[in-house]
């Protein structure tokens, strides 16, 4: 480790010197707090980035798979979306009023996946909140229930985990208006004894679910799951919003699509407009007609839901670009390959290495190793599976090696234009990493 340091603070003097710089005008350094978690001791300060590699300002190319934690999922900066930008932003950039945009993409997410009705803001954040509020007013309940290691952005309701089995909020929530046990129940992934036995009271509004848990490793759901989720949530009258933010990866339609999911509301962001700040919610008819009666129009836009520079036009423009050009179902189809490949090339090498007890697992283009060697069931055996000084070490040897992963974990995302060479780059990266490891 003392070696990588050294290493990653003589090759990023430019880097270095903007962060002691930044530290007298930007909190810790950083413009958003989280970007104090890179490994290396401050952030590399980007230059410029196309496709699947970005340029620091010392220089040095990446090969970027971390991918803006899935924001850059279509690539940095792809050709289509940059011209749609610049069309759309000479003509207006936002208006508050309706584009032909919007409505092209709202018919193309039911096609992704299948829900008939859209509303657009500008983070997956907002689209939880919105849905939340929607849910809470349709069905008069109080609770919202969410599983323990969810990701659902910065939602006040999903701050909550659980401690030797008891619901508590989660550690480092920061200043929250109320306490989540108040709010929300939540219940290990995977646990559908333990999601009965919550829903029923009556009392919960909603489940607010990923498809996967995606935040502290993967976690996939066990045979039979969604099934049970969905016949449960159902028969206590609860509705389910599932959040494909990051399971977009999955394929163009989320594993809502791939695994015929059937929700209620479904939430989606970061990827669809090609880094621009989009996001969309989605609704059956049912939640439709009972969302319009609820709603008066004198009232509309005093509700907390909605926001001034949501649906803009610039973001409806650069959201047709990305799914008609760019993340479309033959793009989907190399970048889930790449995928495989890169789980196929991580697991033989942790095969290969004496002693080594890891595992990778992969859900579409997205896949990530955990330091463990069984797939965890549930979010508290993720989070058991924690090395925070290993997991710095790996991320660290990978970067001085110009190949970046998600800090936050071990992620590994393929875009259109991630290549299988680029794949194979990580490999022998890897393989190099744990060769020394193994060796100490």
């Amino acid at each position: 480790m003392q070696r990588e340091e050294e290493r990653f603070v003589a090759e990023h003097p430019k880097s270095h010197a903007l962060f002691e710089r930044a530290k007298r005008s930007l909190l810790s350094g950083v413009p958003m707090h989280w970007m104090v978690r890179w490994a290396g001791g401050f952030p590399v300060f980007v230059g410029e980035a196309h496709g699947a590699r970005f340029r620091d300002v010392d220089g040095h190319e990446y090969l970027d798979l971390c991918l803006g934690d899935t924001g850059a999922m279509s690539g940095h900066s792809p050709k289509a979306v940059v011209d749609a930008v610049a069309r759309q932003a000479a003509r207006g950039i936002t208006l508050m009023l309706p584009t032909e945009d919007a409505l092209w993409a709202a018919e193309e997410l039911t096609r992704r996946f299948g829900l008939p009705f859209w509303q657009f803001c500008l983070t997956a954040t907002d689209a939880n909140r919105f849905s939340l509020r929607l849910a809470r007013a349709i069905t008069k309940r109080p609770y919202v229930l969410v599983f323990n290691g969810c990701y659902h952005g910065t939602v006040d309701e999903s701050f909550i985990g659980l401690k030797q089995g008891i619901p508590a909020s989660r550690a480092g929530n920061i200043g929250p208006a109320i306490d989540p046990i108040l709010t929300t129940k939540v219940v290990e992934f995977n646990d559908l004894d333990a999601l009965e036995k919550a829903l029923a009271p009556g009392d919960v509004a909603c489940v607010l679910a990923e498809p996967a848990l995606t935040n502290v490793g993967i976690v996939l759901p066990q045979p039979g799951f969604h099934q049970g989720l969905r016949e449960i949530t159902r028969r206590t009258g609860t509705l389910l919003i599932i959040d494909e933010t990051h399971t977009i990866c999955a394929g163009p339609g989320g594993s809502t699509r791939a695994d015929s999911l059937d929700p209620d509301f479904l939430v989606i962001g970061k990827t669809i407009a090609g880094g621009v700040p989009a996001a969309a919610y989605g609704f059956t008819p049912e939640a439709a007609q009972k969302i319009e009666a609820l709603i008066e129009s004198d009232s509309s836009d005093s509700g907390g839901i909605g926001g001034t520079l949501a649906a803009n036009a610039l973001s409806l423009a650069a959201v047709r670009a990305t799914l008609e050009h760019v993340l479309t179902d033959q793009a989907f189809d190399q970048m889930i390959a790449n995928g495989k490949r890169f789980a196929d090339g991580v697991q033989n090498a942790i095969d290969k290495a004496a002693g080594l007890a890891w595992h990778v697992t992969r859900l579409g283009c997205r896949a990530e190793y955990l330091f463990r060697a069984a797939p965890p069931r549930n979010g508290g055996e993720a989070q058991a599976a924690g090395d925070a000084e290993l997991d710095r070490f790996m991320h660290l040897y990978a970067l001085n090696r110009r190949i970046v992963l998600t800090p936050f974990h071990m992620m590994a995302l393929m875009s259109p234009a991630t290549t299988a060479d680029d794949v194979d780059e990580h490999t022998r990266v890897f393989e190099s990493a744990i060769a020394e490891l193994v060796a100490q």
